[in-house]
Order: structure tokens, then C-alpha cells, then sequence
């Protein structure tokens, strides 16, 4: 059984839709970011930089539990454990995912949550920001144009952690400054992942927790504040 600790945001919806497409059996545990929920100790000892998702397998290597944070970690072990949604060791096709993978953990996560920061969040309007992030969006978006147009998915032929990876991200692009029709590799790709009867499970995860904008000052001052820099 694994223990899911999350919240229903992009890289909580990874790990969602990772388990569902795996059939894996699990338990939600919300933890609500709004609410510091993520600063407790208990959940630090999962997640040391208080961030969700994280799991615990009861049933990890060698039959002992195992914690283990950082979506992108999350998923490579994840098809490890089950031998699906990413090809074999040594293969070109492993590689390939492996490197988009690192492509939305390093490129897609950090800067389109930025774009959508400053357009959306940011109490203040810093045009210097909003059009640095939302160039880069768009750039991002023309990297992921470029690829999918070369291949059905991420990887290449095959659907797979890539690619959950990178779909929660483009739900949002209205707010990241984007058009997706401009993208028409990117559409038809989304499009198709977003039809699978796992991805749709995988959003409803929580659902009834997502974030309605504005939010409040208190929320603001959790997730964007000073409690986020204080040392623990």
C-alpha cells in the first residue's frame, strides 16, 4: 500500500495520475499547503523541504517501508516498482524519458509556476517579471512543439512518466500567457493524454481542495510569505 501525501496541484496531480495508470492501491493524505500543513513535523520527516507530494511504501525495496519526496523521484520509482511507463534499463527509449523528465522538473515546473506567479499571484504587478516568465513559457511551449511533432509522446512512440510529468503543467496556460492552439503538436498531445480514464481519475484526487483565485492574505502569506524562508 502506499501512503500518498499531497495536495491537488501540478505536481501532486503527477503522482495521481502516475497511480492510477499503474493501478497501484493507495491512501490520500491531504495536506492542505494553505494551511502550513506542510511545515508540521511529521510530514518533514517524509518531506524534509516541505513540499508536496510525498509517499511512503509500505512495501518498498526488501519488503521495508520507504519514504521518498520529489515528484519527478516519486514517478521514476514508481515504474521501476511495477516494470510499466518506462522502458527497460539501458534502452535509448529509457534515456529519452529519463531526459524529458528532467526537462518539466528543471524547465516546465520552475518557470511556468513562475509565469503564472506573477501574472496571476503576485500581489503586485512587475511587468519585468510577467514578460521574462512568460517568454519563456512560451519558449518551453516551442521546445515541447518542436519535440512532439517529431513523436506521439515525450519519450517517443510510447506514453509514459514523461509525459504524466509534463501534462498537469500545460492545464494552466491561459494563466502562464500561453495559447495552446499555437502549439498544434502540444494540443493534439494534450488532448489525447488528457482523455485517458487514468489522467481523468487522477485530477479528481482532491478535487473538491482546488485553489479558487484570489486567494486569501492569510493563504498568500503561508504559501508565498515568510514562513516559507524560516529555518527548521
Amino acid at each position: 500500500m502506499i501512503e500518498l501525501y499531497t495536495w491537488p496541484t501540478p505536481n501532486g496531480h503527477k503522482v495521481h495520475i502516475a497511480l492510477e495508470e499503474l493501478g497501484l492501491p493507495y491512501t490520500v493524505h491531504a495536506v492542505d499547503i494553505g494551511a502550513g500543513d506542510q511545515f508540521k513535523p511529521d510530514f518533514l520527516k517524509i518531506s524534509p523541504n516541505n513540499r508536496i507530494p510525498a509517499i511512503v511504501d509500505r512495501d518498498g525495496p526488501g519488503g521495508r517501508q520507504m519514504a521518498l519526496f520529489e515528484s519527478g523521484a516519486i514517478l521514476i520509482y514508481l515504474a521501476e516498482k511495477t516494470g510499466r511507463l518506462l522502458a527497460p534499463k539501458g534502452s535509448a527509449a529509457r534515456y529519452a524519458a529519463i531526459q524529458w523528465l528532467m526537462f518539466q522538473m528543471g524547465g516546465i515546473g520552475p518557470m511556468l509556476g513562475q509565469s503564472h506567479h506573477f501574472r496571476v499571484f503576485a500581489p503586485e504587478k512587475y511587468q519585468y517579471a510577467i514578460d521574462r516568465y512568460t517568454n519563456e513559457a512560451k519558449r518551453l511551449y516551442g521546445v515541447l512543439d518542436r519535440r512532439l511533432g517529431e513523436a506521439p509522446y515525450l519519450a517517443g512512440a510510447e506514453y509514459g512518466i514523461a509525459d504524466i510529468a509534463t501534462f498537469p503543467w500545460l492545464r494552466y496556460s491561459e494563466h502562464q500567457g500561453v495559447v495552446l492552439a499555437e502549439y498544434p503538436n502540444v494540443q493534439r498531445w494534450f488532448d489525447v493524454v488528457a482523455s485517458r480514464p487514468a489522467v481523468e481519475r487522477g485530477l479528481q484526487v482532491l478535487i473538491e481542495h482546488s485553489y479558487k483565485t484570489p486567494i486569501t492574505e492569510a493563504q498568500r502569506e503561508i504559501l508565498f510569505g515568510s514562513k516559507q524562508y524560516e529555518r527548521r
